[in-house]
């Protein structure tokens, strides 16, 4: 148990569940985000992966 936890630390868990939720949103919006609409692709692709990142250690935590 200890050593599961020590090389599999819980924030990389929400790391990797945050990238995957993260593609797949990446995936839906991507048509819009690169269309010239948004100011700045690159902020809004790091944002929402940020927003990835925070729900996901938000579902882990909860369940």
């Amino acid at each position: 148990m200890f050593g599961a936890s020590l090389y599999f630390p819980p924030i990389f868990k929400a790391f990797l569940l945050g990238l995957l939720l993260w593609l797949v949103i990446h995936h839906l919006l991507r048509d819009w985000i690169y269309s010239g609409e948004v100011w700045h692709p690159m902020l809004m692709d790091l944002s929402i992966f940020v927003i990835s990142v925070s729900t996901s250690l938000w579902i882990l935590t909860r369940w």
